[in-house]
């Protein structure tokens, strides 16, 4: 008797089959003959016959019969009693297995299973005639003769378990068996339905989202074709769905936009919300969100640019051409934010033009100065009347591409009150870390600010605060010289005013002593502001004289340049040519440049009372009281004419505030010389802090205050050992003029001015 296995296929008791040959063949059974008998044994799961072992069969198969063979070898088997299976025997392909037949129980009658057939076969009837092929199937299933045919010729199509197959053939109890199929197969057209409705419903619901595409896709071709008909008739909402469409927005941006254009499309035009949410998309969709590819950095270029706009500050072009080498390096944004730190006019600002051009990117300057609100960096949220975005993100919308250079102008002046510390705002901006997600509060959502390059200026770093200054390199700009501001003035600055007043160059000629003179008379800065304003000035009178017709071409001459700029000339002071114990020339930065200053003192009598004169700050006076502490020290015979005397310390031009912690020396010496009746060289000048035991502590400025010596005449100067090094950034010529000392004690200062004081015992 043969035995074969199978897998997931219904059989019943009293069913006739139909297989094919070639699953005889491959059971290795070659001859198979009308007549002969098969043992269906079930499979738990679907296997190949060669890896099959007895614990992958289930105990109970049925019996069967072949009983005839079709002329396409088909072989009709008709099934027989349920049998158990023992004693497996497996041998490659051959499968043996001891079998006993299974008995049904008979405890169904006819009739009760007639009912159940009627309710199955209506069941069925009913679930096929929605289909299309629902009448073919009805003549199907009026030739059935029993519930378990109905069974074995759906189970198929309706997906039933193999679990719930085997179960149904191992029921013993002929009730139970049909009653549970009527349970299976109800379930399973049950599950059938729900799938059915469920795929339904999605092939309706995919349908209807095809064709709402399809429309909405007809309806921009009309609407563009009519748009460009009519292009004034486009209105606001369509306007901006065209602009965010094409803007490039990331996600997170998009969707708010959106949902404010949404919003804009329900309120109407009539709606008091409507003219704030068009400025917000107004804004975001003018702002740049796509990067496009940035020139390459030439560094030749860029250095013939430098030094076509600006004349001199050597250290401050290799630093920016050493900024500029790392970005071409990186092939991106990189390096440190730079703070041009200097004196009004010494070309901070137009320094960043320079820097755009050279990069071939957009400019944008922003002025910080006075801004005390945090909302004028990180904008008003919108819930605000009359909300603005910040005044980076309006710098990127004039910019119009996200890699600009950026200019902070005046940082060093920005305040801060009960409205928030806009300083601290800055910090995220500043900082390359966090500012490729900056969000202003108008918008809402994350703009990259890390291609921008930011440019910061100041005239002082006294007044940044630390945090802020940490995130940038400071560089210096020192104050031209007078060389320096001839050759500028003849460069640029003459150009450009008589381009701006219209007057050509035969019209008008300068000479070179008036120029030099307009410098030295008529100016008191480190920079060039003053200067370009007395040309302007200059330049407006003469096209007066030219428009007038009262003469076709004007030369203005060292001696005529009065009549131009009349006699108000600006008084610098000069080096005193007579010698008076107690006073000594001193050095000073100004925010205008630098400058020297007369420290006088002297006794009268009294009581030993110390008077300070000529608004002198708390530096300065703390630096006058060591002064005079170190004095008695140093001189103590001498000393003792203060006990009966006043002591009166004064600084000329009382109407101007003076503070710094650079006048030590000065007021050391001052007080030296007029306790040892000694006067001081008025060629001489000196700038430093004094300790009170006697050491020279180094001070800021020097540039400016080298050039304000020069200026004045003099002709040595004394300077704190530890400046040294600020010498390489003072001009040749400043340095060529005067005698620099270096001094660390104040033996020294006191040995370069008067006799070297006594020197106490030990």
């Amino acid at each position: 008797m043969m035995t074969m296995p199978i897998y997931d296929m219904m059989m019943l008791p009293d069913i006739t089959f139909y297989f094919k040959r070639d699953i005889f063949e491959k059971m290795g059974y070659e001859e198979v003959s009308a007549g002969e008998d098969i043992l269906f044994i079930m499979l738990k799961s679907d296997k190949e016959q060669e890896s099959l072992s007895e614990d992958d069969f289930y105990p109970v198969g049925i019996s069967g019969k072949i009983e005839a063979v079709d002329e396409e070898g088909n072989y009709r088997i008709h099934t027989g009693d349920r049998v158990d299976f023992s004693d497996f025997e497996i041998d490659g392909r051959s499968i043996q297995a001891s079998a006993s037949i299974r008995p049904d129980i008979e405890d169904l009658t006819a009739e009760e299973e007639k009912k159940i057939y009627d309710r199955i076969q209506r069941m069925l009837l009913n679930y096929v005639r929605n289909f299309q092929w629902g009448a073919l199937a009805r003549n199907y299933f009026l030739h059935w003769k029993s519930v378990g045919e109905i069974l074995c010729a759906v189970s198929g199509y309706l997906g039933i378990p193999w679990e719930d197959k085997y179960q149904i053939l191992e029921t013993d109890s002929k009730k139970e068996r049909c009653e549970l199929i009527e349970h299976v197969l109800r379930e399973c057209i049950e599950i059938n339905k729900i799938s059915e409705e469920a795929e339904t419903a999605q092939k309706e619901s995919n349908e209807q989202l095809y064709r709402e595409a399809a429309i909405k896709k007809q309806i921009d071709i009309l609407q563009k074709q009519l748009d460009a008909m009519h292009p004034e008739n486009v209105s606001d909402v369509r306007r901006f769905e065209l602009k965010l469409s094409e803007s490039g927005m990331g996600e997170e941006a998009r969707r708010e936009a959106d949902k404010v254009l949404n919003r804009m499309k329900q309120e109407g035009k009539d709606s008091h919300e409507y003219g704030a949410l068009y400025d917000y998309l107004d804004f975001v969709t003018t702002l740049a969100w796509k990067m496009d590819d940035p020139a390459p950095v030439d560094l030749d270029e860029a250095e013939k640019i430098l030094d076509e706009d600006h004349y001199g500050l050597k250290k401050v072009k290799e630093r920016i051409v050493q900024q500029l080498a790392v970005m071409a390096l990186n092939k991106k944004q990189s390096g440190s934010v730079l703070l041009f730190v200097g004196a009004p006019g010494t070309g901070k600002t137009s320094i960043g033009q320079s820097i755009a051009r050279a990069l071939h990117r957009e400019y944008v300057r922003i002025s910080l100065g006075g801004i005390r609100d945090e909302a004028e960096i990180r904008g008003h949220r919108r819930t605000y009347i009359g909300a603005m975005p910040g005044r980076i993100m309006q710098g990127m919308e004039r910019a119009g591409v996200m890699n600009p250079v950026m200019v902070l102008d005046e940082v060093d002046k920005l305040s801060r009150d009960y409205a928030g510390d806009p300083s601290s705002a800055l910090l995220e901006v500043l900082d390359p870390e966090q500012n490729n997600t900056f969000t202003d509060h108008y918008m809402n959502v994350p703009y990259d600010l890390s291609n921008v390059l930011f440019v910061c200026t100041a005239n002082t770093v006294d007044t940044i605060p630390e945090p802020l200054l940490n995130r940038m390199e400071v560089i210096q700009f020192p104050g031209y010289t007078p060389v320096e501001k001839f050759q500028i003035a003849r460069r640029h600055l003459l150009p450009k005013a008589m381009n701006a007043m219209g007057i050509k160059a035969q019209m008008l000629k300068v000479t070179d002593g008036a120029i030099r003179r307009m410098i030295s008379g008529y100016t008191a800065e480190s920079g060039v502001r003053g200067l370009k304003k007395q040309l302007d000035t200059l330049c407006r009178y003469a096209a007066v004289k030219l428009v007038k017709g009262e003469q076709k071409s004007i030369t203005v001459s060292e001696k005529r340049l009065p009549q131009f700029l009349g006699r108000n000339e600006i008084y610098h002071e000069r080096v005193m040519e007579q010698k008076e114990p107690g006073v000594v020339t001193g050095l000073a930065w100004t925010a205008a440049g630098g400058e020297i200053l007369f420290v006088e003192t002297s006794l009268s009598k009294g009581t030993g009372q110390v008077t300070i004169t000529g608004q002198l700050g708390d530096v300065m006076k703390e630096s006058a009281e060591i002064a005079l502490s170190l004095v008695k020290h140093l001189y103590p015979g001498e000393a003792q004419k203060l006990e009966k005397s006043d002591l009166h310390i004064h600084v000329p031009s009382g109407a101007v505030p003076k503070d710094g912690p650079s006048a030590g020396i000065t007021l050391t010496t001052a007080l030296a010389s007029l306790l040892t009746g000694k006067p001081v060289d008025p060629y001489l000048a000196m700038t430093g802090e004094i300790s009170l035991t006697g050491r020279v502590m180094p001070i800021g400025g020097l540039p400016e205050k080298l050039m304000a010596a020069q200026r004045a005449g003099v002709k040595r100067v004394l300077i704190p050992k530890e400046n040294v090094e600020d010498l390489e950034d003072v001009a040749e010529e400043v340095k060529s003029s005067l005698e620099i000392i270096p001094v660390q004690r104040a033996h020294e200062v006191l040995q370069y001015c008067l006799l070297t004081p006594e020197k106490k015992k030990a």
